[in-house]
């Protein structure tokens, strides 16, 4: 009888065991989360108001922006580059400010990641040490076994009864598991949120070096243009002249050598026209030149060396990211303003296409790829700027046949001293296709 009565107990212990471990698990990871939370919604707090001043600095860009817009629309005088200049220079310093608060929000979201995983993993641990507390107790007072345990009872009902208690205890423990599992699956997707968190600040501190060497860059060309005019509304329109003039003579050089290269297209090698294979390369899509007789170059035949223009025109403030128009393999990248009085593309990017074309993206500030490396559609490529012979900031963007485009330096096809060993796509005219036969509408 007495025998009985301990067994039972024993069993009853162990429930008690099994839910006073449960207990105190919750309890423990309660105090804990409590002290955690508190941090935690802090740091909401302050990620709060980093994206109050994230909106604002957003509205500051977009007023800078359209002032640009503006500005762009103005007479080519000194006075309207300098001011221009001032506000690209305003623009990217905002670029920055933001950046570095994006960068400051995601470093509060990484703390706050932090806790909440650290609390997570204290939960974890206090629950495995219910469990274990439990198994051993379950170890040390359940030595009979179910023979014993049947032969210790005067009926069925009594060992049903202890079998019960077995299978609630097993229960229980179960339900522990159980949450352990859940825990330390929200842990898992804790760990991908804030390995996630970390790429995108590594990809923030890499934008903030770009929008550092465009604010660079707009210094140097405040500084070229001031000393080269003395500040002189008379000496800044001789310098447009020469720059026209320049600019003109080059075109008209590099033209003559592609009209005599021979090139035949093939339909069957490229994508059929009016199939938008092509995402435009920039987010903000506002067309100043399109492709062919344009007004501009129609009456302007002597920028373009013949009365078409070969490519699409987006204006775009200068330090606006250019994205890949479509997977492909950088194929060359230069810099004509690397050689003084090289009135041409500035800094240019030529990747080649799968389907048989090839894009160009020229008059950049900032150029992000190498020769040779791959890229995928929508990646960042470099940034518009006003490199090159330009009328005012913007994207030139160009669309090839593969086959009849290669890359040349100018010494190569004439004695444009200007230019020298800086180097250049060149194509037969029949090589030139009409971007907006390939790119969705704007």
């Amino acid at each position: 009888m007495h025998h009985r009565v301990r067994n039972t107990n024993s069993r009853r212990l162990l429930i008690c065991l099994a839910i006073a471990g449960t207990i105190f698990a919750s309890g423990a990871v309660l105090r804990s989360t409590a002290l955690a939370q508190s941090q935690i919604d802090e740091l909401r707090s302050q990620i709060a108001d980093r994206n109050n001043r994230l909106a604002e600095i957003e509205k500051e860009i977009a007023t800078y922006q359209s002032e640009l817009k503006k500005v762009g629309g103005q007479k080519a005088t000194l006075q309207a580059a300098i001011d221009r200049l001032e506000l690209e220079r305003k623009k990217v310093q905002a670029d920055i400010r933001y950046t570095e608060n994006k960068i400051g929000a995601t470093d509060l979201e990484l703390s706050k990641l932090g806790l909440e995983i650290k609390s997570t993993e204290t939960g974890i641990e206090l629950n495995r040490q219910a469990i274990a507390e439990t198994l051993r107790s379950l170890e040390e007072t359940d030595q009979d076994s179910m023979v014993e345990v049947l032969l210790s009872n005067d009926n069925l009902a009594a060992f049903w009864k202890k079998i019960d208690d077995l299978e609630e205890i097993r229960s229980v423990i179960a339900d522990q598991v159980s949450t352990l599992e859940s825990e330390k699956a929200a842990l898992g997707e804790k760990y991908d949120l804030s390995s996630k968190k970390r790429a995108d600040l590594v990809d923030l501190k890499s934008q903030y070096a770009d929008q550092n060497e465009v604010l660079v860059g707009n210094k140097a060309e405040k500084s070229k243009l001031l000393a080269a005019t003395k500040n002189q509304e008379t000496e800044y329109q001789k310098l447009l002249k020469a720059k026209q003039a320049e600019a003109d003579k080059i075109q008209k050089e590099l033209r003559d050598f592609e009209s005599q290269l021979k090139f035949i297209l093939d339909p069957n090698t490229v994508p059929t026209r009016g199939t938008a294979v092509f995402r435009w390369p920039l987010d903000s899509v506002i067309i100043t030149q399109l492709f062919g007789g344009t007004e501009f170059a129609q009456q302007n035949p002597g920028v373009y060396g013949r009365p078409y223009h070969n490519g699409v025109d987006i204006s775009a403030p200068i330090g606006t990211p250019i994205h890949a128009a479509l997977s492909g393999v950088v194929r060359a990248t230069g810099n004509t303003d690397a050689v003084a009085g090289c009135y041409s593309w500035g800094k240019w990017t030529l990747i080649d296409h799968a389907n048989g074309l090839s894009t160009l993206y020229a008059h950049q500030s900032v150029i992000k790829v190498v020769p040779g490396q791959s890229v995928s559609t929508g990646d960042v490529i470099g940034y518009t700027g006003n490199t090159g012979y330009t009328t005012g900031p913007h994207l030139h963007f160009t669309v090839y046949a593969k086959a009849g485009v290669s890359i040349k330096q100018f010494s190569d096809f004439k004695a444009v001293t200007s230019c020298g060993a800086a180097t250049t796509p060149v194509a037969a005219p029949e090589a030139y296709i009409d971007p907006m036969a390939y790119l969705p509408k704007p």
